[in-house]
């Protein structure tokens, strides 16, 4: 039966190099064509292009362990792979929200000069007379100066697939040597170079060497990479080469599936070497083309011209294309790939400048604009995000005190399973008491993005978001909680960075707004700047447009309710004035509004004395029992959210304390235990039923 995205899936197949892939990538392609219901023969036909791994019968054989699972690996995995290495989606047909996985139109377009879906394939230009000699002369004679030793192999035996390898190495003759041997023999190449298998063919190193060997440690000058694609026809291959002027010494026509491209790195060393050639390699892949990860050493052996292998020619096609040194075509594509905006004159819309975002909280945060809400543990900040998401929907004021615009939320809940997320909106909106019509308008307004569980990274799930909200047409998304995902380390001010690049990319898509949440740093915080209180980098802290941030108040005796908190909301605008700051009680699952004045001698924490601010943070030993476990669980989950393996070191360096202390916290929360000899925390063995 032909499986509906059967096209697709070659398509993206064709840009996916199983020789650049991990054990567990090629295992995982497998798993998503089985699950896709293509048969094996597909991921057959695909591992064998990886020549130096593939074993035949041992996908079928694998194959058979596929059993499924609850979360099987799909297609969507096939198609992120193919876009990492530069699809840009099937011909005729844009992947969408609806296929579950959309790389966003900057990853698939950054860094490209040429679309491979729109290259003009053409013949390749091979010799109509054949002078084996005259091929090999003019090979060594762009690639190496008189002196230089060269490596190369004429032997070979076969392999039990059948297909040729090359055998021994012959490294003792310089270039010039190797001319003059040509010269005297002409054609007869091999009395020139040493008889060779013409079933084989031939094959010679493209840098020169010691003489000694034909190993990384023999190369004297890392002056050139390989460039070799075989998973696409070979006019095309050249075309790519030539559009993506790459500063090709030569170019050689394998006798092959490929064209080998001999390029111009002029590295000093081995370690810029590697880093050029990654270079190389990520800028063909952004390009189209599926590069052999193999070819990376620079002691690789190439096809030589003036060869014969079977019925085809290994032939010299040109030399000295594309431009003329390596700094050249880098300056060259790094200017043809500039996506960074151009610059603006302030005097050219001086006098009618554009409006600014629409408001989408009155007097606190703009269209397309980012906010934070941080707050200690216990201070309902899921709930006041999820009374925002039904303010927005429902377009009514937000605690009573901030107008809302009505728009389109999506809420991605990272915390709690998708059933008490639903109940926990159900619960807001009755407590709310939203009329029947502001709840009718609220609905279709809200949708629910259930991640818990999900270990998403970073960019991949910034990709998602943009289409979706492109798709969607959201005013705002709101993320809870941001620890929850895998965006890098909150104390590294790269990560977070990075972090904060994501969400603009988000909100930038049709101006929605992006709303997230976060944790206050451990210990007493009411004495410290409204900036400085959120857990890790001040980065993010800083990023954002609007920062609302929660303290709890200490409150006279007679002023305290069973069950009920009361809290203070202080804001930090960009884009407009500060608000006072508004006190809340917390009666689950909402804030209600409440103004403490003077007469109730409630002051903020930062105007508290030293010893009042000590006397608060004494806690009954209950509630720092409790408050340990909550960071024991919080740590846990983050860690296992970043596949970071939860032991007594990863939590010393996540919580930023000593072991004893992790051993204490683990040993007295019933639901975890340590492994004492391999520092493992696992959750704890029930027990069996006595009797």
């Amino acid at each position: 039966m032909r499986m509906e995205h059967e096209d697709e899936l070659k398509e993206a197949l064709d840009f996916i190099s199983p020789a650049s892939l991990t054990y567990e990538e090629w295992t995982m392609v497998g798993m998503a064509l089985k699950d896709s219901g293509l048969p094996v023969t597909v991921w057959e036909a695909w591992s064998a292009r990886d020549g130096g791994r593939y074993h035949k019968g041992e996908c079928a054989k694998k194959w058979e362990s596929f059993h499924g699972s609850t979360k099987p690996v799909t297609e969507s995995s096939i198609f992120q792979l193919a876009y990492s290495h530069g699809w840009s989606g099937p011909a005729g047909h844009a992947l969408d929200w609806g296929d579950e996985l959309s790389a966003g139109p900057g990853a698939q377009t950054e860094g490209r000069v040429v679309d491979p879906r729109w290259v003009e394939a053409h013949e390749l230009d091979l010799p109509a007379e054949w002078h084996p000699a005259e091929q090999i002369k003019r090979y060594l004679q762009a690639l190496f100066e008189p002196e230089e030793y060269v490596a190369y192999v004429t032997e070979s035996y076969r392999k039990e697939d059948g297909r040729f390898a090359p055998n021994g190495c012959s490294c003792q003759l310089t270039a010039g040597q190797l001319i003059m041997e040509l010269d005297h023999y002409g054609d007869d190449i091999g009395a020139a170079l040493g008889d060779y298998n013409p079933e084989a063919g031939a094959w010679i190193c493209f840098n020169p060497m010691d003489g000694g060997g034909r190993r990384n440690e023999n190369v004297t000058y890392f002056r050139y990479a390989l460039v070799e694609c075989d998973n696409m026809e070979l006019g095309k291959q050249q075309a790519i080469i030539r559009q993506l002027e790459l500063p090709c010494a030569a170019l050689v026509y394998s006798g092959g599936k490929s064209v080998h491209a001999i390029v111009k790195v002029d590295a000093p060393d081995y370690a810029e070497y590697r880093r050029r050639v990654d270079y190389l390699y990520a800028a063909c892949q952004k390009n189209g083309l599926t590069i052999d990860q193999q070819n990376r050493n620079p002691s690789r052996l190439s096809r030589m011209p003036g060869i014969l292998r079977g019925s085809q020619r290994q032939t010299l096609l040109e030399t000295n294309i594309g431009k003329s040194c390596w700094d050249e075509w880098r300056d060259w594509l790094e200017a043809e790939t500039d996506e960074l905006p151009e610059t603006e004159s302030l005097a050219d819309d001086w006098e009618s400048l554009p409006p600014l975002a629409d408001a989408l909280i009155t007097g606190v945060l703009r269209k397309g604009h980012k906010m934070l809400l941080a707050g200690p543990s216990k201070a309902g900040k899921s709930f006041a995000l999820i009374e925002l998401a039904v303010c927005i929907a429902s377009g009514t004021p937000w605690m009573n005190r901030f107008e809302c615009r009505r728009g389109k939320v999506l809420y991605v809940n990272l915390e709690v399973d998708p059933v008490s997320a639903k109940h926990r909106f159900h619960d807001v909106s009755k407590a709310l008491e939203l009329p029947e019509e502001a709840v009718q308008a609220m609905l279709p307004n809200i949708d629910l993005w259930n991640l818990r569980g999900y270990c998403i990274n970073w960019p991949h799930f910034v990709d998602i978001c943009c289409s979706r909200a492109r798709r969607e047409q959201y005013d705002v998304i709101i993320i809870d909680p941001f620890y929850k995902l895998n965006a890098g380390r909150e104390n590294n001010v790269f990560d977070m960075v990075q972090f904060c690049n994501g969400l603009d990319r988000i909100s930038a898509v049709n101006g929605a707004a992006v709303i997230y949440c976060h944790h206050h740093s451990k210990g007493d915080q009411g004495w410290k700047n409204s900036m400085d209180r959120a857990s890790g980098s001040g980065v993010f802290a800083r990023d954002v447009d609007a920062l609302l941030d929660i303290i709890e108040l200490e409150l006279p005796p007679e002023r305290q309710r069973a069950g009920v908190t009361a809290w203070r909301i202080e804001g930090t605008l960009r884009e407009f004035p500060s608000f006072e700051p508004v006190d809340v009680w917390f009666n689950y699952p909402i804030h209600v509004m409440e103004r403490f004045d003077q007469a109730d001698n409630i002051a903020p924490h930062s105007q508290l004395p030293a010893y009042q601010r000590a006397m608060n943070a004494r806690k009954p030993k209950e509630q720092k029992l409790k408050e340990r476990r909550h960071r024991l669980e919080a740590a846990i989950d983050v860690l296992a959210a970043q596949g970071v393996e939860v032991t007594t070191s990863t939590l010393v360096a996540y919580l930023d304390v000593t072991k004893q202390t992790i051993w204490r916290m683990v040993d007295e929360h019933p639901d975890f235990e340590r492994d004492t000899k391999t520092g493992q925390i696992r959750h704890a063995q029930t027990a069996a039923p006595q009797g």
